[in-house]
């Protein structure tokens, strides 16, 4: 079995798949990829701990994890040692053909046969993860080992933790095999195809595309897309419009007090609390603005958890108390507050007689703005809270921020629990500054909407 350095590897091969820019790119030219994305470093780690999790569904193996990222030549040897010895399941084994790496989650012999299994932080089988998985067994056969099947190991979203992890239950396997062997070919020219590419190393003319999102966004995006300038041109050729017959009738619905509420949440993949499931997500904080008559100084009300236990009963209660019988709810983007509000009924269902009548007062400040009753060329063709609110408030802005979205916010509020006292007051000071401007910005959009139609 070889043990040279490898020319590819399953990453690099699956980015050669979505496109052979990224692929040249990502090889030659690191340095152009976008600003560190948090999201995707968070997903990442989520998969990381989905991985060590599902090493439950076989346990007693042996590890031939590489001790760093230069080093899966060690996995190879380590993977071929173990082989030899007699074990029998082994995690991350790893395999070189030909200067072609990958490395299997969980490699198991059964009855004499082997069988992989490649551990996914998803709640499905993807197209994607079929060609990941065609990749893997091409490598693994051609390196001398005869496989009897390989599977796909992905979150079950219908499990819902009660207790303990049941890891038994927690995952599901769906076999991959059949179509792993019809991509063999697929498989083969590709990797000619990539070797060339890097052997060569020029970069291919590709314009920008579907690929650049698909099946995942390209992290080098700003260096290929179309400039940014010449869309906002395009886009600034619409006139500014107010609809004020529609805005008259939209302001004149709403009910005081008017309540301006937000909610924060946290997807933990593998459920962290009792009565959730994978990628719930869980809502750890709000935030409130009241005002109780138009002419009313606004009050602030904020809820945020400990970052240890489950905060959604004492999330519940306490806005429940705070928004009484009547009155508006705002929100921006009424679908993801209520959703929120409705599986906090069905996993504590003796609040689900107050919480329907919450929902029934829930208003939806970007329907105006979707609807392009109020637009405004600065808004570039959005209706994200974070694209109007410069254009109608410009005085009032996340930049100043630590903490300036909701990605950011999941992730802070998840690690709480990990930081030291200090560190986790000033964390929390920084969660509650941007949720209260997430309420505070509704109360100004509905008082510029107010002025604009006087």
């Amino acid at each position: 079995m070889e043990t040279k350095k490898h020319i590819l590897s399953k990453s690099t091969f699956m980015l050669g798949c979505q496109c052979p820019k990224r692929l040249y790119l990502h090889k030659f030219r690191p340095e152009l990829k976008n600003p560190g994305d948090e999201e995707q470093a968070s997903i990442f780690s989520s998969g990381t701990n989905v991985g060590l999790i599902a090493r439950e569904l076989f346990l007693g193996g042996v590890n031939a994890e590489p001790p760093d990222s230069f080093s899966y030549h060690l996995s190879v040897e380590q993977t071929q040692k173990y082989i030899t010895e007699g074990a029998t399941i082994i995690y991350e084994a790893c395999f070189n053909y030909n200067g072609v790496l990958c490395a299997i989650d969980i490699l198991v012999k059964e009855q004499n046969k082997w069988c992989a299994y490649e551990v996914k932080g998803s709640t499905k089988v993807k197209e994607q993860f079929i060609l990941d998985a065609a990749f893997q067994y091409h490598v693994i056969t051609q390196s001398g080992i005869n496989l009897e099947d390989i599977s796909i190991v992905y979150l079950d979203n219908q499990y819902v933790r009660r207790g303990d992890i049941d890891v038994q239950n927690l995952f599901s396997k769906e076999s991959v095999l059949a179509e792993a062997k019809e991509l063999q070919s697929f498989i083969k020219e590709n990797i000619v195809q990539f070797k060339t590419l890097i052997a060569q190393r020029k970069e291919p003319t590709i314009a920008v595309g579907a690929q650049c999102h698909k099946p995942y966004d390209c992290d080098f995006t700003n260096y290929c897309c179309v400039n940014e300038e010449e869309v906002t041109v395009q886009n600034s050729t619409r006139q500014a419009f107010i609809n004020k017959d529609y805005l008259n009738e939209f302001i004149s619905e709403l009910q005081y007090p008017l309540f301006f509420f937000d909610f924060e949440t946290l997807m933990p993949a593998i459920p962290e609390f009792d009565e959730s499931r994978p990628y719930q997500q869980i809502p750890f904080q709000y935030s409130l603005h009241i005002q109780e008559n138009k002419d009313a100084d606004l009050q602030h009300v904020a809820f945020l958890g400990n970052g240890v236990s489950d905060p959604r009963e004492s999330l519940i209660k306490e806005l429940l108390n705070v928004l009484g019988k009547a009155g508006s709810i705002i929100v921006w983007n009424q679908t993801f507050e209520i959703s929120r509000l409705k599986e906090i009924r069905r996993d504590f269902p003796q609040y689900e007689i107050e919480i329907d009548k919450i929902i029934e007062r829930i208003v939806d400040l970007m329907i105006p703005f979707r609807k392009k009753q109020y637009y405004h060329p600065g808004f570039n063709e959005s209706y994200s809270i974070k694209k109007i609110l410069p254009v109608l408030v410009p005085e009032l802005s996340y930049n100043e921020l630590i903490i300036q979205d909701g990605t950011s916010a999941s992730s802070t509020y998840a690690e709480l629990k990990n930081q030291t006292k200090k560190i986790q007051d000033e964390q929390r000071k920084q969660l509650l500054e941007y949720c209260k401007l997430d309420t505070l910005a509704m109360v100004k959009i509905i008082k510029c909407i107010r002025d604009n139609l006087k």
